[in-house]
C-alpha cells in the first residue's frame, strides 16, 4: 500500500481515533530560549505524535537564537525566554506582532546546591568573599539580563565590585546556569525559581527578598517572519495555549498567569518590560 493511500484510509477512517492529520511530512522549525526547554521538549513531542508533523527546536540563549534564526533566515516560530528579547526581534520585523503571545510566566530568584551548604540566605550574602557565583551572559540570555538588573538595582557600588569579584562563569543559556548548580561548578547562581524542579534532587531556591525582585518575567511566543509554514506554526501555539500544552509547563510548576508569580514572590509586580544592560557587564 502506498504512504499517499495509507495517509487519505487514515484520515477519512480513523479521524474520530485521533489520527493525525493535514500535517504529515511536514516540518517546524523552532528557536527558543532554555528557559522553557524541558516542558517544550515534551510537548514537541506530543506534537509529533498529534500531527505527524516533525518539530525540530534550537534552544539557547535568547539573543543567541534569535541571531541565529536572523543571519539564517530560516525559522517558523520565535520562542524567547523573555519579552525584553520579544521586544528586539518585533522591532527588527523578525516576527509577526499580531501571533504573538504569553505562555508562562517567571520569577527570578537565587538557586543553590541542594541543601544550601554554604548557607546562602540573601541576595548579599552573593558578595561574601570565596563564594563562586555564575550568571548567565547578560548580552544574550534573558535570565542573565534579569541578574544584572537586580544586582544593579540593590547593591552599592562596593557590593556590585564584591559580587563580580565571586563571578567564576558567564554562562551561555538559562540550561547552562542550572547546570552550573547541578554540576556544582557554582555555589548559588542568579536564575529563575523553576530551575528547582529542573533537577529537584540537585538545585534548591532562595527566593529574593520582595522588594529585590523588579519584574516577573514571561515567556513569549510568535511566529517568525521567515515562516514558510504559517498555519502549522499558529497551530503548534495554539497547542502550547491548550490545557493539554499547558500541562507541560504545569508539570514543572512554571507560573500560568501573573497572579501565581506575585502570590510566590508575595508582592505585586511589574510583568514583563525591557532592560539595557550597562556596558561594562560586556562579556570579555
Amino acid at each position: 500500500m502506498s504512504r499517499a493511500l495509507r495517509i487519505l484510509l487514515c484520515c477519512l477512517g480513523m479521524s474520530l481515533f485521533g489520527c493525525p492529520s493535514f500535517s504529515f511530512g511536514q516540518e517546524l522549525f523552532i528557536f527558543a530560549g532554555a528557559a522553557s526547554k524541558p516542558p517544550t521538549e515534551e510537548a514537541a513531542k506530543a506534537f509529533e505524535k498529534k500531527t505527524g508533523a516533525k518539530v525540530n527546536v534550537t534552544f539557547g540563549g535568547s539573543g543567541f537564537v534569535l541571531s541565529q534564526m536572523s543571519l539564517a533566515k530560516k525559522g517558523d516560530i520565535y520562542f524567547p525566554g523573555s519579552s525584553d528579547y520579544m521586544e528586539i526581534a518585533k522591532k527588527k520585523g523578525l516576527v509577526f506582532p499580531e501571533t504573538e503571545k504569553y505562555v508562562v510566566y517567571l520569577v527570578p530568584a537565587i538557586n543553590v546546591w541542594r541543601g544550601n551548604p554554604k548557607g546562602v540566605k540573601t541576595l548579599r550574602d552573593l558578595t561574601n568573599p570565596g563564594l563562586r557565583v555564575a550568571i548567565a551572559n547578560p548580552e544574550g540570555v534573558c535570565v542573565g539580563l534579569y541578574a544584572v538588573e537586580i544586582v544593579e538595582k540593590n547593591f552599592t557600588p562596593e557590593e556590585r565590585a564584591a559580587f563580580r569579584k565571586n563571578l567564576v562563569n558567564y554562562t551561555e543559556s538559562c540550561e547552562k546556569t542550572a547546570t552550573a548548580i547541578s554540576l556544582k561548578a557554582a555555589d548559588a547562581v542568579i536564575g529563575w525559581e523553576v530551575f528547582q524542579h529542573w533537577d529537584p534532587e540537585r538545585i534548591e531556591t532562595v527566593p529574593l527578598k520582595k522588594h529585590e525582585v523588579a519584574r516577573i518575567g514571561y515567556i513569549p511566543i510568535a511566529v517568525a517572519k521567515f515562516t514558510t509554514n504559517r498555519p502549522l506554526a499558529q497551530k503548534f501555539i495554539q497547542f502550547l495555549l491548550s490545557d493539554e500544552g499547558k500541562a507541560f509547563f504545569r508539570k514543572y510548576h512554571y507560573f500560568l498567569n501573573p497572579e501565581e508569580a506575585s502570590a510566590w514572590i508575595g508582592e505585586k509586580k511589574p510583568v514583563g518590560g525591557e532592560y539595557t544592560v550597562p556596558g561594562e557587564w560586556a562579556a570579555k
